[in-house]
């Protein structure tokens, strides 16, 4: 009698904790870059941060995605998917602005347009010309915008078609998760090469590696 009375506190309590509980999976894997955001925009400098990482959450993150077409999983992880995609987007166009703005004599590196050219030359785009040597280093945002969309429409149209292939469809899902646990290498390949960590912050790097263990 006391457990059936209690129903009415028990379901509506679950059902809370449920909903917080995806809320944090959903949107806990963008608060480590919160702080990275606020520190980048108040000190106008984003040498601490490596847009690398940016590009390594994208591509995992759209081949999650991808993956969930041809293997449904819980909701709240495509969401967070589509909100870490959101997250990165900002991040590198943030980091875009603070880079042009910092460097004077900084050339025009872009996706669609092998030439260097100065910032205030409006630049021709043509994915069939593009420098390899400036790759996710371009002073357009608009250029990364194009990239990701690319690989985007690539990586769909071929999704689409081998989406009946459970090996296509396995292969997807272990790259989308190989590609996120290299989440670290980018950061570290660039504190390296600079000797330094200055701009990094040290409790970026704990949820992270906790928000890869998540997804994993």
């Amino acid at each position: 009698m006391e457990a059936q009375g209690l129903d009415w506190l028990l379901v509506p309590l679950q059902q809370l904790v449920s909903w917080g509980a995806a809320g944090a999976m959903v949107f806990g894997g963008v608060v480590p870059y919160i702080p990275q955001y606020q520190d980048i925009r108040r000190t106008q400098n984003a040498d601490g941060f490596s847009t690398y990482v940016c590009l390594v959450l994208l591509l995992a993150n759209i081949l999650r995605i991808l993956f969930w077409f041809g293997r449904h999983f819980e909701s709240p992880l495509l969401w967070q998917s589509i909100i870490m995609i959101l997250t990165m987007l900002l991040m590198l166009r943030l980091c875009t602005e603070v880079r042009v703005t910092n460097e004077l004599n900084l050339k025009r590196r872009s996706f669609a347009d092998s030439k260097d050219e100065e910032i205030r030359v409006p630049l021709r785009r043509s994915y069939l010309d593009f420098d390899l040597h400036h790759f996710w280093r371009w002073s357009s945002f608009s250029d990364y915008v194009q990239c990701v969309l690319a690989f985007s429409g690539v990586a769909g149209y071929v999704t689409y078609l081998c989406i009946d292939s459970t090996l296509f469809v396995e292969t997807l899902g272990f790259l989308a998760v190989f590609t996120e646990a290299m989440l670290g290498v980018p950061q570290l390949c660039r504190n390296h090469r600079h000797r330094s960590t200055e701009g990094m912050r040290s409790n970026q790097v704990k949820r992270k590696s906790y928000w890869i263990r998540v997804s994993l």
